[in-house]
Protein backbone atom coordinates (compact mmCIF):
# COMPACT_ATOMS: atom_id res chain seq x y z
CA UNK A 1 0.00 0.00 0.00
CA UNK A 2 1.67 3.63 -0.98
CA UNK A 3 2.14 5.64 2.19
CA UNK A 4 -0.35 8.39 2.08
CA UNK A 5 1.38 10.97 4.95
CA UNK A 6 4.30 12.42 3.37
CA UNK A 7 7.70 12.44 4.98
CA UNK A 8 10.05 15.79 5.51
CA UNK A 9 13.56 14.95 6.39
CA UNK A 10 16.51 17.56 7.49
CA UNK A 11 19.77 17.26 5.77
CA UNK A 12 22.68 18.10 8.16
CA UNK A 13 26.29 16.50 8.84
CA UNK A 14 24.81 13.22 10.00
CA UNK A 15 24.23 12.60 5.95
CA UNK A 16 27.03 13.42 4.63
CA UNK A 17 28.59 9.92 5.08
CA UNK A 18 29.04 7.57 1.98
CA UNK A 19 25.45 5.79 1.29
CA UNK A 20 23.24 7.70 3.58
CA UNK A 21 21.46 10.15 1.19
CA UNK A 22 20.57 7.28 -1.51
CA UNK A 23 19.52 5.62 2.00
CA UNK A 24 17.49 8.53 2.82
CA UNK A 25 15.21 8.63 -0.38
CA UNK A 26 15.42 4.90 -1.08
CA UNK A 27 13.65 4.45 2.39
CA UNK A 28 10.64 7.18 1.43
CA UNK A 29 11.68 10.55 2.49
CA UNK A 30 9.34 12.93 0.12
CA UNK A 31 11.28 15.81 0.73
CA UNK A 32 14.18 17.36 2.49
CA UNK A 33 14.63 20.55 4.21
CA UNK A 34 17.60 22.84 4.57
CA UNK A 35 17.90 24.41 7.88
CA UNK A 36 19.66 27.62 7.15
CA UNK A 37 20.30 28.09 10.59
CA UNK A 38 23.55 26.07 9.84
CA UNK A 39 25.55 24.87 7.52
CA UNK A 40 26.88 26.98 4.62
CA UNK A 41 25.67 27.78 1.08
CA UNK A 42 28.25 25.06 -0.52
CA UNK A 43 26.75 22.31 2.15
CA UNK A 44 23.49 23.29 0.42
CA UNK A 45 24.25 23.03 -2.68
CA UNK A 46 26.48 19.75 -2.64
CA UNK A 47 23.30 18.14 -0.65
CA UNK A 48 20.82 19.62 -3.21
CA UNK A 49 22.89 17.89 -5.64
CA UNK A 50 23.22 14.59 -4.14
CA UNK A 51 19.93 14.32 -3.67
CA UNK A 52 18.68 14.77 -6.99
CA UNK A 53 21.02 12.70 -8.52
CA UNK A 54 20.20 9.95 -5.61
CA UNK A 55 16.26 10.70 -6.82
CA UNK A 56 16.94 10.88 -10.47
CA UNK A 57 18.84 7.14 -9.72
CA UNK A 58 16.12 5.73 -8.24
CA UNK A 59 13.11 7.16 -10.40
CA UNK A 60 11.94 9.67 -8.06
CA UNK A 61 10.36 12.75 -7.01
CA UNK A 62 11.99 14.41 -4.06
CA UNK A 63 11.10 18.54 -3.42
CA UNK A 64 13.70 20.83 -2.08
CA UNK A 65 12.55 22.92 1.29
CA UNK A 66 14.92 25.73 2.69
CA UNK A 67 14.02 26.87 5.84
CA UNK A 68 14.57 30.65 6.96
CA UNK A 69 16.16 31.45 10.02
CA UNK A 70 14.02 34.34 11.01
CA UNK A 71 14.01 36.79 13.80
CA UNK A 72 15.31 33.79 16.41
CA UNK A 73 15.90 35.96 19.65
CA UNK A 74 18.28 34.64 21.08
CA UNK A 75 20.74 35.99 24.57
CA UNK A 76 24.63 36.41 23.49
CA UNK A 77 27.52 34.42 25.06
CA UNK A 78 28.91 33.34 28.77
CA UNK A 79 32.62 34.52 29.35
CA UNK A 80 32.94 31.68 31.35
CA UNK A 81 30.60 28.94 29.65
CA UNK A 82 27.43 27.79 30.76
CA UNK A 83 26.15 29.21 34.21
CA UNK A 84 23.17 27.92 36.60
CA UNK A 85 20.42 30.20 37.50
CA UNK A 86 19.06 29.93 40.63
CA UNK A 87 15.14 30.56 41.83
CA UNK A 88 14.30 34.20 43.20
CA UNK A 89 17.69 35.35 42.08
CA UNK A 90 18.05 38.31 39.63
CA UNK A 91 19.25 38.33 36.29
CA UNK A 92 19.75 41.16 33.63
CA UNK A 93 18.86 41.31 30.13
CA UNK A 94 20.50 43.88 28.18
CA UNK A 95 21.04 44.02 24.42
CA UNK A 96 23.82 46.57 24.88
CA UNK A 97 26.14 44.44 26.96
CA UNK A 98 29.42 42.82 25.81
CA UNK A 99 28.11 39.78 23.59
CA UNK A 100 31.09 37.25 25.04
CA UNK A 101 31.24 38.46 28.35
CA UNK A 102 27.72 36.99 30.36
CA UNK A 103 27.80 36.15 33.50
CA UNK A 104 25.13 34.49 35.85
CA UNK A 105 24.10 38.02 36.44
CA UNK A 106 23.85 39.67 33.27
CA UNK A 107 23.79 38.70 29.60
CA UNK A 108 23.69 40.35 26.55
CA UNK A 109 21.08 39.87 23.91
CA UNK A 110 20.21 40.05 19.79
CA UNK A 111 17.49 41.90 19.67
CA UNK A 112 18.12 45.80 20.11
CA UNK A 113 14.07 46.59 20.71
CA UNK A 114 13.52 43.74 23.81
CA UNK A 115 13.20 46.62 26.45
CA UNK A 116 11.00 48.38 24.16
CA UNK A 117 8.74 45.74 23.74
CA UNK A 118 8.21 43.95 27.49
CA UNK A 119 7.16 45.68 30.64
CA UNK A 120 7.09 45.25 34.06
CA UNK A 121 5.21 41.99 34.95
CA UNK A 122 6.11 40.34 31.23
CA UNK A 123 7.41 36.31 31.50
CA UNK A 124 10.05 35.80 29.52
CA UNK A 125 11.24 31.69 28.73
CA UNK A 126 14.74 30.88 27.59
CA UNK A 127 16.07 27.58 25.91
CA UNK A 128 12.38 26.41 24.73
CA UNK A 129 11.13 27.39 28.13
CA UNK A 130 13.10 25.87 30.40
CA UNK A 131 14.24 28.63 31.79
CA UNK A 132 11.42 31.61 32.72
CA UNK A 133 12.27 34.60 33.77
CA UNK A 134 9.62 37.63 34.89
CA UNK A 135 10.22 41.40 34.19
CA UNK A 136 10.98 43.12 37.20
CA UNK A 137 11.72 46.42 35.55
CA UNK A 138 13.23 48.44 32.48
CA UNK A 139 16.26 51.14 32.55
CA UNK A 140 17.09 52.06 29.01
CA UNK A 141 18.30 48.92 27.60
CA UNK A 142 18.75 46.71 30.72
CA UNK A 143 15.57 44.43 31.42
CA UNK A 144 15.96 42.96 35.36
CA UNK A 145 14.49 40.07 35.93
CA UNK A 146 13.25 37.37 38.94
CA UNK A 147 13.98 34.10 37.97
CA UNK A 148 11.23 32.14 38.31
CA UNK A 149 12.12 29.20 36.87
CA UNK A 150 16.21 28.42 37.22
CA UNK A 151 18.54 25.68 35.72
CA UNK A 152 22.13 25.60 33.28
CA UNK A 153 21.91 28.42 30.72
CA UNK A 154 24.22 27.76 27.74
CA UNK A 155 25.21 30.36 25.35
CA UNK A 156 22.87 31.54 21.98
CA UNK A 157 19.70 30.16 23.83
CA UNK A 158 16.41 31.49 22.05
CA UNK A 159 14.48 33.79 24.04
CA UNK A 160 10.37 34.15 23.77
CA UNK A 161 8.07 36.81 25.42
CA UNK A 162 4.98 34.70 27.02
CA UNK A 163 1.54 35.63 24.73
CA UNK A 164 3.95 36.68 22.06
CA UNK A 165 4.37 40.24 21.51
CA UNK A 166 7.52 41.02 20.56
CA UNK A 167 7.71 43.04 17.35
CA UNK A 168 10.31 41.72 15.53
CA UNK A 169 10.20 41.72 11.86
CA UNK A 170 9.60 38.06 9.93
CA UNK A 171 12.76 38.61 7.52
CA UNK A 172 16.29 39.48 8.09
CA UNK A 173 19.16 40.87 6.09
CA UNK A 174 20.35 36.98 6.37
CA UNK A 175 17.37 35.53 5.23
CA UNK A 176 17.15 38.01 2.33
CA UNK A 177 20.82 36.29 1.52
CA UNK A 178 19.63 33.00 1.88
CA UNK A 179 16.86 33.37 -0.33
CA UNK A 180 19.41 34.41 -3.21
CA UNK A 181 21.30 30.88 -2.46
CA UNK A 182 17.84 28.77 -2.62
CA UNK A 183 16.24 30.51 -5.84
CA UNK A 184 20.45 29.71 -7.00
CA UNK A 185 19.83 26.24 -6.25
CA UNK A 186 16.26 25.99 -6.79
CA UNK A 187 14.51 25.13 -4.07
CA UNK A 188 10.92 23.98 -4.34
CA UNK A 189 9.55 25.26 -1.07
CA UNK A 190 10.65 28.21 0.91
CA UNK A 191 9.63 28.20 4.91
CA UNK A 192 9.51 31.85 6.18
CA UNK A 193 10.10 31.47 9.97
CA UNK A 194 8.21 33.66 13.00
CA UNK A 195 5.40 35.56 10.13
CA UNK A 196 2.97 37.59 12.13
CA UNK A 197 0.38 38.42 9.49
CA UNK A 198 -0.44 37.76 5.34
CA UNK A 199 1.64 41.12 4.72
CA UNK A 200 4.43 39.27 6.34
CA UNK A 201 4.04 36.25 3.40
CA UNK A 202 3.35 38.29 0.92
CA UNK A 203 6.72 40.08 1.30
CA UNK A 204 8.52 37.36 1.46
CA UNK A 205 7.16 36.22 -1.93
CA UNK A 206 7.73 39.60 -3.28
CA UNK A 207 11.34 38.98 -2.23
CA UNK A 208 12.03 35.48 -2.91
CA UNK A 209 10.50 36.13 -6.41
CA UNK A 210 12.77 39.53 -6.71
CA UNK A 211 15.60 36.96 -6.01
CA UNK A 212 14.77 34.83 -8.82
CA UNK A 213 13.02 32.13 -7.02
CA UNK A 214 9.99 30.60 -8.36
CA UNK A 215 9.58 27.96 -5.44
CA UNK A 216 6.28 27.67 -2.81
CA UNK A 217 6.06 29.40 0.39
CA UNK A 218 5.36 27.97 3.86
CA UNK A 219 4.38 29.96 6.73
CA UNK A 220 5.74 28.37 9.66
CA UNK A 221 3.07 28.74 12.97
CA UNK A 222 5.31 29.90 15.96
CA UNK A 223 4.06 32.84 16.73
CA UNK A 224 0.86 33.62 19.34
CA UNK A 225 0.09 36.67 17.10
CA UNK A 226 -0.46 33.94 13.75
CA UNK A 227 -2.60 31.93 15.62
CA UNK A 228 -5.16 35.09 15.44
CA UNK A 229 -4.72 35.39 12.15
CA UNK A 230 -4.81 31.90 10.64
CA UNK A 231 -7.01 32.73 7.88
CA UNK A 232 -4.86 35.75 6.20
CA UNK A 233 -1.99 33.56 6.61
CA UNK A 234 -3.25 30.37 5.37
CA UNK A 235 -4.81 32.46 2.55
CA UNK A 236 -1.62 33.79 1.43
CA UNK A 237 0.41 31.17 1.84
CA UNK A 238 0.60 27.63 -0.37
CA UNK A 239 1.54 25.54 3.02
CA UNK A 240 1.75 25.89 6.80
CA UNK A 241 3.98 24.49 9.34
CA UNK A 242 2.98 23.94 12.59
CA UNK A 243 6.43 24.58 14.21
CA UNK A 244 6.14 23.42 17.84
CA UNK A 245 8.92 24.41 19.44
CA UNK A 246 8.49 28.25 19.75
CA UNK A 247 4.74 28.41 19.81
CA UNK A 248 4.32 25.75 22.51
CA UNK A 249 6.81 28.62 24.43
CA UNK A 250 4.62 31.12 23.81
CA UNK A 251 1.46 29.71 23.91
CA UNK A 252 2.07 27.14 26.85
CA UNK A 253 2.54 23.94 26.19
CA UNK A 254 -0.87 22.31 27.77
CA UNK A 255 -2.08 24.43 24.73
CA UNK A 256 0.01 22.50 22.44
CA UNK A 257 -1.83 19.70 21.43
CA UNK A 258 -5.84 21.35 21.13
CA UNK A 259 -3.77 24.47 18.71
CA UNK A 260 -2.51 21.70 16.59
CA UNK A 261 -5.28 20.21 15.66
CA UNK A 262 -7.58 23.54 15.22
CA UNK A 263 -4.58 24.05 12.69
CA UNK A 264 -4.75 21.06 10.87
CA UNK A 265 -8.88 20.89 10.72
CA UNK A 266 -8.22 24.50 9.71
CA UNK A 267 -5.94 23.92 6.86
CA UNK A 268 -7.74 21.27 5.51
CA UNK A 269 -11.05 23.59 5.10
CA UNK A 270 -8.98 26.39 3.71
CA UNK A 271 -7.37 23.69 0.96
CA UNK A 272 -3.75 25.01 2.27
CA UNK A 273 -1.08 22.40 2.73
CA UNK A 274 0.05 21.40 6.76
CA UNK A 275 2.77 20.14 8.11
CA UNK A 276 3.57 18.79 11.65
CA UNK A 277 6.90 19.90 13.03
CA UNK A 278 9.35 19.35 15.85
CA UNK A 279 10.55 16.79 18.26
CA UNK A 280 8.34 13.95 16.61
CA UNK A 281 11.28 11.09 17.09
CA UNK A 282 13.37 13.58 19.02
CA UNK A 283 15.09 10.60 21.22
CA UNK A 284 16.26 8.50 18.12
CA UNK A 285 19.05 11.50 18.04
CA UNK A 286 20.55 8.70 19.84
CA UNK A 287 17.99 5.96 20.20
CA UNK A 288 17.76 2.78 17.57
CA UNK A 289 13.67 2.99 18.26
CA UNK A 290 11.21 5.62 18.84
CA UNK A 291 9.69 6.04 22.13
CA UNK A 292 5.73 5.09 22.66
CA UNK A 293 4.63 8.69 23.20
CA UNK A 294 6.21 9.66 19.97
CA UNK A 295 4.56 7.00 17.93
CA UNK A 296 1.46 8.16 19.28
CA UNK A 297 2.32 11.58 18.59
CA UNK A 298 3.26 11.00 14.97
CA UNK A 299 0.25 8.38 14.30
CA UNK A 300 -2.03 11.47 15.82
CA UNK A 301 -0.98 13.51 13.77
CA UNK A 302 -1.64 11.34 10.61
CA UNK A 303 -5.49 10.58 12.52
CA UNK A 304 -5.97 14.31 12.29
CA UNK A 305 -5.25 14.64 8.34
CA UNK A 306 -1.55 16.09 8.43
CA UNK A 307 -0.12 16.32 5.06
CA UNK A 308 3.48 15.47 6.16
CA UNK A 309 5.71 14.46 9.25
CA UNK A 310 8.68 16.61 9.92
CA UNK A 311 12.34 15.15 11.22
CA UNK A 312 14.62 17.91 12.33
CA UNK A 313 17.76 16.95 14.44
CA UNK A 314 17.00 13.13 14.07
CA UNK A 315 18.10 13.19 10.38
CA UNK A 316 19.89 16.50 10.36
CA UNK A 317 23.08 15.12 13.68
CA UNK A 318 21.48 12.04 14.99
CA UNK A 319 22.86 8.37 14.57
CA UNK A 320 21.03 6.62 12.23
CA UNK A 321 19.43 9.03 9.73
CA UNK A 322 17.99 6.26 7.39
CA UNK A 323 16.60 4.50 10.42
CA UNK A 324 14.43 7.18 11.84
CA UNK A 325 12.63 7.76 7.90
CA UNK A 326 12.20 4.13 8.32
CA UNK A 327 10.83 4.42 11.55
CA UNK A 328 8.50 7.17 10.45
CA UNK A 329 7.14 5.30 7.47
CA UNK A 330 6.22 2.47 9.97
CA UNK A 331 4.44 4.44 11.95
CA UNK A 332 2.52 6.24 8.93
CA UNK A 333 1.79 3.13 7.22
CA UNK A 334 0.30 1.53 10.96
CA UNK A 335 -1.24 4.83 11.53
CA UNK A 336 -3.38 4.98 8.20
CA UNK A 337 -4.27 0.93 8.23
CA UNK A 338 -6.90 2.37 11.66
CA UNK A 339 -9.21 4.69 8.38
CA UNK A 340 -11.72 3.53 7.28
CA UNK A 341 -11.48 5.19 3.82
CA UNK A 342 -14.34 6.86 3.84
CA UNK A 343 -14.31 10.61 3.19
CA UNK A 344 -15.04 12.53 6.39
CA UNK A 345 -17.10 15.39 5.41
CA UNK A 346 -17.77 17.80 2.47
CA UNK A 347 -15.36 20.76 2.63
CA UNK A 348 -16.65 23.48 4.39
CA UNK A 349 -16.35 26.43 1.47
CA UNK A 350 -17.96 26.49 -2.23
CA UNK A 351 -15.73 26.02 -4.50
CA UNK A 352 -14.43 29.12 -5.76
CA UNK A 353 -14.07 28.02 -9.86
CA UNK A 354 -15.19 25.30 -12.10
CA UNK A 355 -11.60 23.18 -12.05
CA UNK A 356 -11.79 23.00 -8.33
CA UNK A 357 -15.32 21.83 -8.39
CA UNK A 358 -14.34 19.16 -10.73
CA UNK A 359 -11.56 18.41 -8.82
CA UNK A 360 -14.13 17.42 -5.57
CA UNK A 361 -16.65 15.72 -7.25
CA UNK A 362 -14.06 13.77 -8.60
CA UNK A 363 -13.49 12.63 -5.15
CA UNK A 364 -16.75 11.83 -3.75
CA UNK A 365 -17.59 9.82 -7.86
CA UNK A 366 -14.28 7.73 -6.61
CA UNK A 367 -16.03 6.64 -3.22
CA UNK A 368 -19.26 6.30 -5.02
CA UNK A 369 -18.00 4.17 -7.74
CA UNK A 370 -15.34 2.39 -5.65
CA UNK A 371 -12.38 3.49 -7.86
CA UNK A 372 -8.23 1.97 -6.57
CA UNK A 373 -7.20 5.42 -7.39
CA UNK A 374 -7.94 8.78 -9.16
CA UNK A 375 -5.66 10.16 -11.83
CA UNK A 376 -5.20 13.79 -12.50
CA UNK A 377 -3.27 15.22 -15.90
CA UNK A 378 -2.25 19.04 -13.96
CA UNK A 379 0.22 21.24 -15.45
CA UNK A 380 0.19 23.04 -11.75
CA UNK A 381 -0.71 20.16 -9.05
CA UNK A 382 -3.17 22.62 -8.51
CA UNK A 383 -6.04 19.69 -9.25
CA UNK A 384 -4.10 17.60 -6.88
CA UNK A 385 -3.87 19.79 -4.05
CA UNK A 386 -7.85 20.10 -4.25
CA UNK A 387 -8.45 16.65 -4.30
CA UNK A 388 -6.11 16.05 -1.86
CA UNK A 389 -7.89 18.40 0.84
CA UNK A 390 -10.58 15.53 0.88
CA UNK A 391 -9.54 12.15 2.74
CA UNK A 392 -9.83 8.44 1.33
CA UNK A 393 -7.52 5.70 1.45
CA UNK A 394 -7.01 6.03 -2.71
CA UNK A 395 -4.20 7.17 -4.20
CA UNK A 396 -4.07 10.22 -6.35
CA UNK A 397 -1.99 10.17 -9.28
CA UNK A 398 -0.38 13.68 -10.10
CA UNK A 399 0.28 12.98 -14.01
CA UNK A 400 2.62 15.97 -15.54
CA UNK A 401 5.07 16.73 -18.29
CA UNK A 402 6.83 18.65 -15.37
CA UNK A 403 9.85 17.89 -12.97
CA UNK A 404 8.88 21.01 -11.07
CA UNK A 405 5.13 20.29 -10.64
CA UNK A 406 5.94 16.41 -9.81
CA UNK A 407 8.30 17.63 -6.70
CA UNK A 408 5.70 20.41 -5.42
CA UNK A 409 2.96 17.62 -5.58
CA UNK A 410 5.78 15.52 -3.41
CA UNK A 411 4.42 17.08 -0.22
CA UNK A 412 0.90 16.65 -0.85
CA UNK A 413 -1.11 14.26 1.25
CA UNK A 414 -2.20 10.69 -0.97
CA UNK A 415 -0.55 12.58 -4.09
CA UNK A 416 1.97 10.60 -6.15
CA UNK A 417 3.77 11.85 -8.88
CA UNK A 418 4.07 10.70 -12.36
CA UNK A 419 5.73 12.53 -15.08
CA UNK A 420 5.82 11.53 -18.97
CA UNK A 421 6.09 13.54 -21.86
CA UNK A 422 2.90 12.18 -23.09
CA UNK A 423 1.23 13.24 -26.87
CA UNK A 424 -1.55 14.17 -26.51
CA UNK A 425 -2.73 14.53 -30.09
CA UNK A 426 -3.62 10.75 -29.39
CA UNK A 427 -5.99 11.98 -27.12
CA UNK A 428 -6.03 12.07 -22.87
CA UNK A 429 -8.15 9.39 -22.74
CA UNK A 430 -5.50 6.89 -24.81
CA UNK A 431 -2.99 8.20 -22.70
CA UNK A 432 -4.18 7.32 -19.51
CA UNK A 433 -5.36 3.96 -20.45
CA UNK A 434 -1.91 3.33 -21.53
CA UNK A 435 -0.47 5.15 -18.06
CA UNK A 436 -2.94 2.76 -16.18
CA UNK A 437 -0.85 -0.29 -17.50
CA UNK A 438 2.43 0.80 -15.51
CA UNK A 439 0.40 1.93 -12.06
CA UNK A 440 -0.38 -0.93 -9.28
CA UNK A 441 -3.34 -1.70 -10.32
CA UNK A 442 -5.46 -4.69 -11.92
CA UNK A 443 -7.82 -5.57 -14.65
CA UNK A 444 -11.60 -4.18 -13.98
CA UNK A 445 -10.38 -2.32 -11.59
CA UNK A 446 -12.14 1.81 -11.64
CA UNK A 447 -10.20 5.03 -12.21
CA UNK A 448 -11.82 8.33 -11.70
CA UNK A 449 -9.69 10.64 -14.50
CA UNK A 450 -9.70 14.43 -14.67
CA UNK A 451 -8.35 16.78 -17.42
CA UNK A 452 -8.77 19.88 -19.75
CA UNK A 453 -10.77 19.54 -23.06
CA UNK A 454 -7.68 21.17 -24.16
CA UNK A 455 -4.44 19.49 -22.65
CA UNK A 456 -1.44 21.69 -21.40
CA UNK A 457 -3.25 24.81 -21.17
CA UNK A 458 -3.03 25.92 -17.34
CA UNK A 459 -6.48 25.63 -15.49
CA UNK A 460 -8.69 24.52 -17.57
CA UNK A 461 -9.80 21.17 -15.84
CA UNK A 462 -13.34 20.73 -17.39
CA UNK A 463 -13.73 17.16 -17.92
CA UNK A 464 -14.24 13.88 -15.36
CA UNK A 465 -14.44 10.24 -16.77
CA UNK A 466 -14.34 6.96 -15.18
CA UNK A 467 -12.79 4.24 -16.49
CA UNK A 468 -11.93 0.61 -15.90
CA UNK A 469 -8.54 -0.85 -16.49
CA UNK A 470 -8.72 -3.13 -19.14
CA UNK A 471 -11.50 -1.70 -21.61
CA UNK A 472 -10.14 -0.96 -24.96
Amino acid sequence: MLRQTKIIATLGPAVDSPGVIDGLVEAGVDIVRFNFSHSNPEEHRRRADAIRLAAEKMGRHVALLGDLQGPKIRITEFKDGPVCLSVGNKFILDSEYDKYEGTEEIVGTTYPELAIDVSAGDVLMLDDGRIVLQVDSIEGSQITTTVLTGGVLGNSKGLNRKGGGLSAPALTDKDKIDMKTAAEIGMDYIAVSFPRNSEDIRNARKLYEEAGGTGHLIAKIERAEAIGALDEIMEASDAVMIARGDLGVEIGYAALPGMQKKIIRHARELDCVVITATQMMESMVSEPIPTRAEVLDVANAVFDGTDAVMLSAETAVGVSPVGVVKAMDEVCRGAEKQYTGKILKKPRNKSKTKEEAISRAAMFTAVDVSASAVMAFTSTGTTARWMSRTRTTMPIYALTKLDETARRVALYRGVHPVVGSWNFDRGTEVVARDEMKNLPLENGDHVVMTRADRPGVTGRTDTMRILRVGDE
